[in-house]
């Protein structure tokens, strides 16, 4: 499992998400969210954990969770 700040949001159902554990930003889309993000959404600078898997495109974010506030 991954983590990350969201850096974008677009209107059109996808974004990307920055990691410090990888080199570069991350694509996701909305279809991938789980939990409470499934009718909420991503925010600009919401923390979320992720894993990734290989696309056509190349990676990206998937089974993305929102980090629980302690």
């Amino acid at each position: 499992m991954l983590t990350g700040k969201v850096k974008t949001v677009t209107g059109r159902g996808f974004g990307f998400i920055k990691s410090a554990e990888l080199e570069k930003d991350i694509f996701y889309h909305e279809a991938t969210l789980v939990g409470e993000l499934a009718t909420r959404k991503l925010r600009v600078d919401d923390e979320v954990t992720f894993e990734t898997e290989q696309s056509e495109k190349g990676p990206r974010a998937i089974n993305i969770s929102l980090v629980q506030a302690e």
